[in-house]
């Protein structure tokens, strides 16, 4: 496997830019913000080597359940594979060490547990057992240098990676130069080139890295070197992992497949089907005969075409031909079926024969055995919805007449997508809602019954959607013996403190009336509504 199946992600390039940055920015000056650039990429260093230690614990993972099943098999490579991890693991704790060396080189202090950082605390970092250490100085640019260049500690580092960049290299195969110039550039430690702009003065990978560098900077840079070593893990335990397979035979057992593009065939189309042997030698190819006719073959795959001009039920059947590696022919036989019928749909709606505006309507649509998926629905004059497996028409426009709103089917049937068919539907506007007052839209009321009712309902009766309506004003008038009317006006659906006063009033044998109803709908179309009157008993 090389490099390109594991390849550098857009993060990683992104955090590597950035410390490339920051880098550059310190030989101009050491600002604070540039100092809290550089906590801000630790920390995303920091979350990165979480993330690609999952990533790795992974493949671990199904090393052990690969060699759970055959034990043989994997054994080689999964031993291989432990060591990268126990090497890995070993080189990236070291590099821990050395950042807590650093911090308390240079005057850090441990936080104790139980102490939590406030906002304004300067940085800090992680031991390898968890605990916090708190930076005193980030800008700090002695401590790193005397520690890493002075004292070698770089030069140690340097050459533990050099080691570890060795052992990757003798793990991968010779042939694989993809996935050994991606180790080799991750894990590099070569001294920079020679800069003329900088006197032409020769580098040290380790003065390069950590001379004259603030503590943070360099914190920052064994975080990254810590990414690199465990990608590079990555790398190598992902081709261990597709070792496993490269040296053995795909199959151990040997039978008769037919893959047909579909059972079911419309009238006036052909049957297709594949006829092939379910295991697969490069260096030969069976011999497929069906009704005494040699199949032509395709990829290893025999194409088996019939005309389907008559509607019904057809078996067919064959043998396939096969060589054995001892040279004897061996025959496996194979018998399939099939299905021509005349196209039929249909599409119905599942609560009215009519479609209305406004309203998700749902609709039932089938092309005889056309499965479920290979049926697409269009709508003209509107749109059609699929929610949950349920399809919804929603109209644009009152169409009564049929003459513009259409539904239309198609099937897809041997990798082509054709037009099966269409209906016509009516589009009608939701229905007028009814005033109602105690459930009634008019007759005889008491006024002890009118008075305990908070306000006006409009319904919709005998409709079966889901749509509502709200009055959102009407006016009350009252009728006394001399005809006199007094009106009262309420902008919502209740009524008012001044409507309700007139209760009290109302005579036997007087009217009330209300009018200038109007309603909100559900689609926020506003509509007005028919008075209603009740005469007091």
């Amino acid at each position: 496997m090389g490099a390109k199946n594991c390849p550098e992600t857009p993060r990683q390039k992104m955090i590597n830019m950035m410390y490339i940055v920051l880098t550059a920015m310190l030989a101009l000056n050491v600002a604070a913000e540039v100092l809290e650039a550089f906590r801000v990429v630790d920390s995303s260093l920091t979350q990165t080597i979480k993330t690609v230690n999952m990533k790795n614990n992974q493949i671990y993972n199904a090393f052990e359940q690969q060699y759970m099943l055959n034990a043989e098999k994997v054994g080689e490579w999964k031993a291989k594979a432990d060591i990268v991890r126990a090497k890995t693991d070993s080189l990236i704790a070291q590099i821990w060490n050395l950042k807590e060396e650093l911090v308390y080189f240079s005057g850090g202090t441990l936080i104790k547990d139980g102490v939590r950082l406030r906002p304004d605390d300067p940085s800090f970092v992680n031991d390898l057992t968890g605990d916090t250490i708190r930076i005193k100085k980030d800008d700090d640019l002695n401590s790193p240098s005397e520690m890493m260049v002075t004292k070698k500690r770089a030069e140690e580092l340097k050459e533990k990676i050099i080691q570890h960049k060795e052992f990757l290299m003798g793990i991968i195969d010779e042939d694989d130069t993809e996935l050994r110039e991606t180790i080799l550039q991750e894990l590099d430690t070569s001294d920079p080139p020679v800069k003329t702009r900088d006197g032409g003065e020769r580098k040290s990978w380790e003065v390069q890295n950590f001379d004259s560098k603030p503590l943070i900077a360099v914190l920052t840079l064994l975080s990254k070197i810590q990414i690199d070593i465990t990608n590079a893990e990555s790398h190598v335990i992902n081709y261990l992992y597709s070792q496993i397979d490269a040296s053995s035979f795909k199959f151990n057992s040997l039978h008769a497949r037919v893959i047909a593009d579909s059972k079911v065939v419309m009238q006036g189309d052909e049957f297709v089907a594949r006829v092939f042997l379910a295991a697969e030698d490069t260096t030969q190819s069976p011999e497929i005969i069906v009704n005494g006719r040699v199949l032509e073959m395709e990829d290893g795959m025999g194409i088996y075409r019939v005309p389907a001009n008559t509607t019904g039920t057809y078996s067919w059947n064959g043998v396939i031909k096969y060589k054995t590696p001892e040279g004897i022919f061996q025959n496996y036989e194979f018998e399939h079926e099939y299905q021509v019928t005349v196209p039929s749909y249909t599409v119905a709606a599942d609560k009215m024969n009519v479609f209305y505006l406004g309203i998700k309507n749902p609709i039932t649509v089938s092309i005889g055995n056309v499965p479920k998926e290979n049926i697409r629905v269009a709508m003209t004059n509107g749109r059609i919805i699929e929610e949950n497996g349920q399809l919804y028409a929603s109209p644009l426009e009152e169409d009564l007449r049929q003459q513009k709103t259409k539904i239309s089917l198609y099937a897809t049937v041997g990798g082509e997508e054709r037009f099966m068919g269409d209906t016509k539907w009516r589009v009608k506007s939701v229905p007028d809602p009814v005033a109602k007052i105690a459930g009634e839209s008019g007759g005889t009321i008491s006024r002890d019954r009118i008075a305990v009712e908070q306000g006006m309902i409009a319904v919709l009766e005998d409709f079966d959607f889901d749509f509502k309506y709200t009055v959102i004003q009407f006016k009350m008038s009252t009728v006394n013996r001399q005809g006199f009317t007094n009106p009262f006006m309420s902008n919502s659906n209740r009524f008012t403190q001044q409507q309700r006063e007139q209760f009290p009033n109302l005579i036997s044998g007087t009217y009330i009336i209300f009018d200038e109803i109007k309603a909100r709908g559900d689609d926020n179309s506003i509509r007005d509504l028919d008075p209603i009157s009740f005469k007091i008993q």
